[in-house]
């Protein structure tokens, strides 16, 4: 069923030596892999790359709670310029990324490239956060949204029974991890369709909102920069709801080696996904202050439905359905993308060796999927997810920070390395002491959340050298670790 992993690769001061050091050959070498090698296909073409993008990068979050900002900002111009600026600092990362993908054509998106320019400790550390906490934590937030939305239209006359969303939302999470685990092909043509649905769904508020400002229904952008004053407490949570709202546009560097011509077809995917998404975001913001004000968007559960039912009447119960359809998603693109960061990290041999085998019919990694389901569930039935998204929000931009700050680091490093893609150097500048800003602006507004976040990410020191430099380890530890 499953073909052998391949060994870790020696450490030597590189973490791409490809088949020189036993590692399994590279997608991008130029070589053909050996007679039975059973290797991960490339089946991610340009459009279903932008797919990708787009359908991870638009989930609930727009639909639902744009008021995360308007709330930490005061003010309806305030809350706009935000959402722009964090559009435009999404895409810087995402540039910087589009130079990774092109120079260091591996899959597993932060945690490749951690390792390449910082070696194997912060490398582990974010494959470990990534796995136990936030990985499993976000899949089962944005599969809750998707489960209360399907039940909607069956439930507008009375609240939905706790138990019958998370039921559903089983379902749901069940449904991906299958689908990822039997065919990368209609799990790329399934975020196609998606995809298109989110883009209807935006569209579906957006042009309502230009017939309103057609109409003259500008009242509440009058003043539009009068109300609360944002604060140095405020601003940073403002951002990190934006940031949060435009993630995902890394994903793409999570699946490298199955993108055909990763050269072009990266950075392409990138810009075409980024402007559409920032340009989509900030229209439907703009649309929702056609029709509600800043006091009632604050007010409202679901902003998406309470503008449909304003305008649209009946036509408004397709909203939660669209919603739906949107989160389900985001959830195929995450499970798609992440699933390719634990491989790759069981291929280095920071993860158990079973994680880095595929499918030998279906070519998928299977059982790098399928460790996300039970870690999922569990998260969905015990845990305070939101909470636990609060305390790790910090640790997403403090590695991503880092990645950015790697490809500076790379740039004088590895000067002579190909460069297919290359951004100016103020861009990784920018966006790194952005992200870094962020999180130590964080610490100071919200000092307890960002300190157990902290103290959860740094239990992944003892946990590299328990598990990964610890030699003497019992034959009983070994055989768990599938060593």
């Amino acid at each position: 069923m499953f073909r052998k992993a391949a060994l870790p690769t020696v450490s030597n001061g590189s973490y791409l030596q490809g088949q020189a050091n036993g590692k399994l050959s590279s997608m991008d070498s130029g070589q053909p892999a050996q007679e039975g090698k059973v290797v991960l296909k490339k089946k991610v073409t340009l459009l279903r790359g932008i797919s990708i993008i787009i359908g991870t990068i638009i989930g609930a979050g727009i639909f639902i709670s744009p008021k995360g900002i308007l709330k930490n900002t005061g003010s309806v111009g305030m809350s706009l310029t935000v959402w722009t600026v964090c559009g435009i600092l999404s895409l810087f990362g995402a540039l910087c990324y589009a130079e990774l993908g092109t120079c260091i054509k591996k899959s597993g998106g932060h945690y490749t490239y951690i390792l390449e320019a910082f070696g194997p400790l912060p490398a582990f550390v974010r494959v470990w956060v990534e796995l136990l906490i936030i990985r499993p934590a976000a899949t089962a937030v944005i599969s809750l949204a998707f489960g209360r939305y399907i039940l909607e239209p069956f439930f507008m006359q009375c609240e939905i029974p706790g138990l019958a969303i998370k039921l559903i939302t089983a379902v749901g999470i069940t449904l991906v991890m299958v689908l990822n685990s039997t065919s990368v092909s209609w799990s790329a043509r399934i975020q196609m369709f998606l995809t298109f649905c989110k883009l209807v769904a935006i569209l579906i508020i957006i042009v309502p909102g230009v017939i309103q400002l057609i109409k003259g229904e500008t009242q509440h952008f009058k003043n539009a920069f009068a109300g609360n004053d944002a604060s140095v407490m405020g601003l940073p949570l403002a951002f990190y709801s934006g940031m949060y709202a435009y993630s995902g546009w890394f994903y793409l560097n999570f699946v490298t080696e199955e993108v055909e011509n990763p050269e072009k077809n990266i950075p392409l995917a990138i810009c075409i996904s980024m402007i559409i998404v920032t340009v989509g975001y900030v229209l439907t913001n703009v649309a929702y202050f056609t029709t509600i004000s800043a006091g009632e968007l604050l007010l409202s559960k679901a902003v998406a439905v309470t503008f449909a039912e304003r305008l649209m009447g009946n036509f408004s119960l397709a909203v939660p359905v669209f919603v739906a359809l949107s989160c389900f998603g985001s959830m195929n693109g995450g499970v798609f993308a992440v699933s390719r960061m634990f491989f790759v990290a069981s291929r280095e041999g920071h993860l158990p060796e079973i994680l880095s085998m595929i499918h030998v019919r279906k070519h998928t990694p299977l059982p790098a999927v399928i460790v996300l389901h039970p870690l999922t569930m569990i998260m969905l039935f015990t845990g305070d997810l939101y909470s636990l998204l609060n305390f790790l929000s910090f640790a997403r931009w403090l590695f991503i920070g880092l990645v950015v700050a790697g490809l500076i680091y790379l740039r004088y490093k590895r000067p002579d390395m190909p460069r297919p893609f290359k951004v100016p150097l103020f861009i990784p500048a920018l966006f790194s002491f952005t992200c870094l800003f962020m999180v130590a602006l964080s610490l100071y507004s919200d000092p307890v959340n960002t300190g157990i976040g902290f103290a959860i990410t740094l239990t992944g020191i003892p946990a590299y050298y328990l598990f990964i430099v610890w030699d003497n380890k019992p034959k009983w530890f070994r055989k768990l670790l599938g060593k």
